[in-house]
């Protein structure tokens, strides 16, 4: 069990259940998985690029990638059926609580000029997604063997039916939201 997973179960949901004013443990909002998407753009035709790609994602991730593929040709993107133009990797249980405590502590506070995330990119369902413009922050990504500075989606999928309990839980889970 991970240290954040800890506090989830021995701080978080006892303060959740006395916020939200509900009793069963079950009724407190828990995030359900995380899901981390690189899109490959350019090299996905070059094959080596796109394995340093996979294995870079796969060392700050902790688990493998999946290349998703292109279901349509679409010539302006320059994509064909079948070619390479994204990778995914989705985190759940001990693994997403492990990254998150790393993004919360390690990855955010490296960010240049860091004022917190958007407390507006909540979907509605209680979903957060967060972009991050390069990899580089990341502890895990040896700046010298990267080819080329890449972006990322981070969505935290939480069980919350809105989004102030899926707020609630990740302020208390330790997210940095800016102040509005």
């Amino acid at each position: 069990m991970s240290r954040l997973q800890q506090k989830y179960f021995k701080e978080i949901i006892p303060n959740l259940k006395k916020d939200l004013k509900v009793n069963s443990d079950l009724a407190v909002p828990r995030i359900i998985k995380m899901v981390i998407n690189i899109g490959t753009g350019e090299i996905s035709k070059d094959q080596p690029a796109l394995a340093k790609t996979v294995n870079y994602f796969a060392a700050l991730a902790g688990q493998k990638p999946v290349i998703r593929k292109a279901k349509k040709s679409i010539a302006e993107f320059k994509t064909r059926v079948g070619s390479p133009i994204g990778l995914v990797v989705t985190l759940r249980g001990r693994r997403a609580y492990e990254f998150l405590d790393k993004l919360f502590s390690i990855v955010l506070p490296r960010v240049r000029d860091f004022r917190g995330v958007n407390p507006k990119a909540f979907d509605g369902s209680g979903n957060y997604t967060l972009g991050l413009a390069e990899q580089t922050i990341f502890p895990e990504v040896e700046y010298d063997k990267i080819d080329k500075i890449r972006g990322m989606e981070i969505t935290i999928v939480t069980n919350a039916k809105d989004n102030t309990k899926a707020r609630k839980l990740l302020e208390n889970l330790g997210m940095p939201f800016a102040k509005e």
